[in-house]
């Protein structure tokens, strides 16, 4: 039976083509607002504001008040930041780049022994884009995409062998994260004046809050004006982790404008995705992305998705989050109606 898998962005853009297939030209609407990202990147204009969390668990109540204001702040303004002092080392933030980029490294013929299978319902492994997005365009990206804790609950049968050290460090870094999510939701909690750790389990608690990495690995591209590395969209998860190998792409809808994110050193950014939205009323944004592609550099993003599961946590505007003043904005649903709903909203 012939495969229906799209090839793979990377043997095509190593192909030699001078341009680049109909199938991943962005609808004429969007090409206007696609410009050359390292421009974009030096322009000046509003930035994604950098949050330091050293003080986010300091004795000093208002010393802690204070992170938690700017914090608060991002997250309602942006939904997005850079996090610095996050207690996560750059030595094991390091690590974690060089494992995934020494995978992306090797032959294709060796990274597709552990492809997906998407028509099949295995999503995790080695893949390439189906359109089955809201454009009907494919996405100039490779990625592997896998579940990295709870550790009970990983396969890692289908987790790259190569190289040696990629379980280790993708473990120890999952673990990391989990910790920081813990202590993001604890603060959000605190702001919205629930008990500290009542956002983390209503998205499910230490047990069943899902922590998902994608590795997104965007050859470079001979028309980079036409194609997008990842389209338009806001993340379905919690909260979204990423590191990224210091070649500029994200941009964010910010103000009717794409804004280029900027480098800031030992960062992770972190996203307020469309759970947090809906479980706060939408107080806290989860704001429009996308991803640019280059014609000079290969970029490669790790983006770690903190979801609820799918079937067992009804989502939902808590009731301290609604007065008569501010009704709920949102429906119930559970997560995967939410996946499913925005599969099929063209927007």
């Amino acid at each position: 039976m012939a495969s229906s898998i799209a090839p793979r962005v990377e043997s095509l853009a190593s192909s030699g083509i001078q341009s680049i297939p109909k199938e991943y030209i962005r609808p004429k609407e969007e090409l206007a607002s696609i410009g050359n990202v390292f421009e974009e990147e030096k322009k000046g204009g509003p930035q994604v504001p950098t949050i330091d969390l050293k003080d986010i668990e300091s004795e000093d109540i208002k010393v802690r008040e204070r992170c938690l204001q700017e914090l608060k702040k991002a997250a309602m303004e942006w939904g997005v930041m850079h996090l610095v002092n996050h207690g996560i080392s750059d030595q094991l933030m390091d690590r974690v780049r060089i494992a995934g980029q020494k995978f992306f490294e090797l032959p294709i013929e060796e990274k597709e022994k552990y492809a997906n299978d998407q028509a099949s319902g295995k999503i995790q492994g080695y893949g390439s884009k189906l359109a089955n997005n809201a454009s009907g365009k494919l996405e100039w990206i490779d990625y592997f995409f896998h579940l990295v804790f709870p550790e009970d609950k990983r396969d890692l049968s289908i987790w790259p062998k190569t190289p040696s050290e990629y379980t280790e460090v993708t473990s120890e870094y999952a673990r990391q994260l989990r910790g920081l999510a813990s202590k993001i939701l604890s603060a959000l909690s605190l702001w919205l004046g629930l008990e500290e750790g009542r956002l983390e389990k209503e998205v499910g608690g230490l047990e069943e809050l899902l922590i998902q990495m994608k590795i997104n690995y965007y050859p470079k591209c001979p028309q980079p004006e036409l194609a997008l590395g990842v389209e338009a969209h806001t993340d379905v998860s919690a909260l979204t982790f990423i590191l990224h190998n210091m070649v500029p792409g994200l941009q964010l809808f910010y103000e009717g404008k794409w804004i280029t994110a900027k480098y800031v050193p030992n960062s992770i950014i972190m996203h307020i995705g469309d759970t947090i939205e809906i479980l706060n009323n939408g107080k806290f944004k989860s704001i429009l992305h996308r991803g640019l592609v280059n014609k000079e550099k290969v970029r490669i993003s790790w983006a770690v998705f903190c979801e609820p599961p799918k079937e067992k946590i009804i989502l939902k505007p808590l009731p301290e989050t609604v007065s008569e003043t501010e009704p709920p904005l949102f429906p119930p649903r559970t997560f995967a109606q939410l996946i499913q709903h925005k599969l099929f909203k063209k927007t």
